[in-house]
This record gives structure tokens, C-alpha cells and sequence, in this order.
């Protein structure tokens, strides 16, 4: 892993900002329903607060795409106009700027790359893949393709890259996770209001004698686990045009049980991680540094708790979730690529994703 590079948006929100706007929401939802309210037929909606947001999840901004849409309560959803066929998509977009940061690192031409990769939680259509047209727009040679693994497409990209260079169908290979995650969220959501951010990521996999990025990882080895869960699910495609009567509704959108998350994931991330480390020879005090999935304080905290065996040290499992929220693919890269070049030869980190799916 020879370069990662990330792209972020100009505007950013704050836990006040988005408050402000939730709150004048609910004034005025509870304010139009209030005799049914009154009779006890409709919820009453509650305020959000900034003390809230950070106690939940410890975010305190979010970068996103469309400012004004967000904060505007009579639209609370990114504002973000189609774009011709004969220009770039915004997705790709993203990608490519990221990517020629990540290619710079790697100190690689496009012509040093056989694959790209775009794995990303919310690719922006169905067809042609938003890889085929990164790649088209960097000039890249050989092929590519996307990926959907909800928040852990950037790990799973990593191992079939990993798999792809070892086994010699590729001598470098470019990923990418653009996230504009704000165009799945329900803003009108107290519970899941405040968790996402935009952003895109980039890294570059390539063989080891050929590497000559400044920061440079050898990838010791990698692994992956699915289990089936309905704890996070967002059920929006292009069926719903096939069932008229659900076109709108909130399963639309993104939708959690974060209670249940918290409970089954923690565990089933810890002792994945265990089990790699130990199939590795790898002791648990070795770790230098744990980039964590940037969804959740609490989670990271408890999940390096438990393989550490104690509590982690300042800058041990960075967060960036606080300045970007949660950005799905691209958050654990951005974490490796701001906490990873201070390291020295022979320490060993980890790097884990964990999401919807699960």
C-alpha cells in the first residue's frame, strides 16, 4: 500500500448549524400537527442538541457536497443538480481528485496502473460503472469496476487488490471510495440526523519491489467477515418504481437500529481482529496504531479496548470522525492517510472496517 490520497468538500456543518436547523423542523412539524398530538394519534417530534450528537457518537462537524439544501428546513437534503452525460459525474469527480493525490504519494504514473477499483457504501447509478469512467478520466489502461460492501468496501477493495497484485493479474491497483453520504440520510431523523459527512478516499496497492512511495505499508495480510443483519439497511433501487406504493417511504433512506449495532458489532469486530493477529504471530503489543472505521467514538474506544487490553493511548486508533462525521468506505483510509506517515520500519498497524451488512 504505496500512497492514499483524499478528497474534501469546501463546506462544512457544524453540530450547531444542524441543530438549528432540526429544531426549526420540529417547531414546525409539532406546530402543524398538534391536535393530533393532542389526541395522542402522532408522536410529538424532540429537539437535537450539539451536547447530544457528540455524546452519541462524538462528531462534532461534517463536510458535505451542498450546504444550503442540508440547513434549509423546508428541503433538509443536499441539493445537487444532475449533470449532463457528456460531463463527469460528481462521483467520479470526487474519485479522481482524490486519486491523483494518492497516485502522487505512491509516486506512480496512470500508466502504472492496471486496475481501478471504485468501492464506495452509495454509488451514485447502476450502469456504467463509476470505475470504467475514473479510469476513462485518468487515462488508466487494463480494466475496472465497482463495489458495494456498505462501509467496509474500502478493506474488502483492499484484500482483491492485495489478491489481484499477488498472484500477478495486476502490477498496480488504483481504489477509490467517494462517499456523498448526505444524499441517503433523513435529516428529519433525530436518532441518524448528524452521522454522515461526504468525502472520497484513495490508495494504491502495488508489489513490493516495485514501491517507492515515501510511506509505504506492506500488507502482512488481510481478511474479511459477512454475517446477514437487517440492523442497518437503506432498501432505495430501482425496483421501487415496480412497488408505487413505497416510493417516498422511510426505508428509503438509511435506517439503523444503533442500540443492536453497537451490541453485535463491537464483539464480532474485536475477536476478528484477535483471530487475525493471532493466525499471524502477531502479539497484540506490537500494535503501533488501529485505523478504525470513523463511525462512532464510543465503538472505536471500546473495540481498541478490547484488543489492546487496555485503554488506547492518545493517537493510537486516531479519529477523524469529530472533523468529518462518519464517511462510510472513505473514513478508515482518511484516518490511515492523516495518522500513518509518522510510523517506523517494522511497526505494525491495523486497519478495519466494519458496516451495514454486517
Amino acid at each position: 500500500m504505496t500512497g492514499t490520497g483524499i478528497y474534501t468538500p469546501a463546506q462544512s456543518i457544524s453540530n450547531a448549524e444542524l441543530v438549528v436547523a432540526f429544531n426549526e423542523y420540529v417547531r414546525r412539524y409539532n406546530a402543524a400537527h398538534a391536535e393530533a398530538i393532542a389526541a395522542g394519534t402522532v408522536a410529538q417530534l424532540l429537539d437535537s442538541s450539539a451536547d447530544f450528537i457528540i455524546k452519541a457518537s462524538g462528531i462534532k462537524s461534517r463536510y458535505v457536497m451542498d450546504k444550503t439544501g442540508v440547513l434549509d428546513p423546508d428541503v433538509m437534503c443536499p441539493r445537487i443538480p444532475e449533470r449532463p452525460n457528456d460531463q463527469i459525474s460528481i462521483l467520479a469527480e470526487m474519485a479522481v481528485a482524490a486519486a491523483r493525490d494518492a497516485l502522487a504519494a505512491a509516486e506512480r504514473k496512470t500508466g502504472d496502473v492496471d486496475v481501478v477499483i471504485v468501492s464506495c457504501a452509495n454509488p451514485q447509478r447502476a450502469y456504467p460503472a463509476i470505475a470504467i469512467e475514473v479510469q476513462n478520466a485518468l487515462g488508466i489502461d487494463g480494466f475496472a469496476f465497482d463495489m458495494n460492501v456498505g462501509c467496509a468496501s474500502a478493506t474488502f477493495a483492499l484484500h482483491a487488490a492485495s489478491d489481484m497484485v499477488a498472484r500477478g493479474h495486476a502490477r498496480a491497483v488504483l481504489i477509490c471510495n467517494p462517499e456523498i453520504c448526505s444524499g441517503h440520510l433523513d435529516f428529519r431523523d433525530r436518532d441518524s440526523h448528524f452521522i454522515f459527512g461526504d468525502a472520497a478516499a484513495s490508495f494504491v496497492v502495488e508489489r513490493a519491489e516495485t514501491a517507492q512511495g515515501r510511506n509505504s505499508w506492506e500488507i502482512v495480510s488481510t481478511r474479511l467477515k459477512t454475517k446477514f443483519s437487517n440492523n442497518i439497511r437503506n432498501n432505495f433501487g430501482f425496483l421501487n418504481r415496480a412497488a408505487p406504493e413505497g416510493i417516498g417511504s422511510r426505508d428509503k433512506l438509511f435506517m439503523q437500529e444503533g442500540r443492536k449495532v453497537f451490541k453485535e458489532v463491537v464483539p464480532m469486530v474485536s475477536e476478528l481482529i484477535l483471530a487475525h493477529l493471532a493466525e499471524n504471530a502477531v502479539a497484540r503489543t506490537a500494535l503501533k496504531r488501529l485505523w478504525l472505521h470513523q463511525a462512532n467514538l464510543n465503538m472505536n474506544e471500546m473495540i481498541a479496548h478490547r484488543v489492546l487490553w487496555r485503554d488506547a493511548a492518545p493517537g493510537e486508533a486516531p479519529i477523524v470522525l469529530d472533523e468529518y462525521g462518519n464517511t462510510s468506505s472513505a473514513g478508515s483510509i482518511i484516518a490511515f492517510h492523516k495518522y500513518s506517515a509518522d510510523l517506523a520500519p517494522g511497526d505494525f498497524g491495523l486497519l478495519c472496517a466494519f458496516g451495514a451488512g454486517y
